[in-house]
């Protein structure tokens, strides 16, 4: 029998989802993100690992996450409310604009997320590819230019800035849309049901495991 340390070890996924923020019970990041725990995925095994929804702490655990379990894929996930589809962020921007306070009181105003960092970084998870594929597994998505300034944006960036200094990892953020029970107290708020979500996240991580470049197809967008 070979030894221990002759047993190949699957390489991790790792995806982040948010805690509940504001009233919300529930965040669909989150939900979708654990639903996977410890599935296999391309020969991956995925790890799912919940962020606080706090400017500076959220990306502080990020960054621990990575740490503990050194991925070679990272996804985050966050909620777009108003946002019917699932939409893989083109870029991070190093700025922080709160319109309202995180669920620390805190609401930081044209500060950087890292001093001294790029002004952007780009993603690299294969985003295009990722889109085609959930179009053609029939979930609706699209290219998103814009990850806001909150803390989706804020704990995007800081992975990014991150894996800049660990060739060969990949990471990206995905936003994704209320779930049905968030959507019943707003009339007329896009949803989309847990399961069908997690069978989006399913397509996502194995397009980014199988797919080493991105595809040039036109869906560029505003947001």
């Amino acid at each position: 029998m070979p030894s221990a340390a002759a047993i190949p070890v699957a390489p991790t996924v790792l995806v982040t989802g948010f805690e509940p923020f504001d009233q919300d019970l529930v965040n669909p990041s989150w939900e979708v993100a654990r639903a996977l725990e410890g599935a296999s995925i391309a020969g991956a095994t995925v790890r799912a690992v919940q962020l606080p929804c706090v400017f500076g702490l959220g990306a502080e655990r990020l960054l621990e996450a990575l740490h503990t379990l050194r991925p070679q894929l990272v996804v985050g996930l966050g909620l777009a409310g108003g946002r019917s589809d699932w939409q893989p962020e083109r870029v991070a921007i190093n700025c922080n604009d709160a319109r309202i306070l995180d669920n620390a009181g805190q609401q930081p105003i044209d500060t950087a997320v890292v001093p001294g960092g790029p002004a952007a970084y780009f993603s690299s998870l294969p985003i295009k590819a990722i889109v085609q594929a959930l179009r053609a597994a029939g979930l609706p998505a699209a290219v998103s230019n814009s990850a806001g300034t909150f803390v989706c944006n804020h704990v995007f960036y800081a992975l990014m800035h991150a894996l800049a200094t660990q060739p060969g990892v990949r990471g990206g953020f995905v936003h994704v849309p209320c779930l049905p029970e968030q959507a019943a107290r707003s009339p007329g708020m896009p949803s989309m049901a847990l399961a069908t979500q997690v069978q989006a996240l399913r397509v996502l991580l194995h397009t980014a495991l199988t797919t080493p470049v991105d595809i040039a197809m036109g869906d560029g967008r505003e947001h």
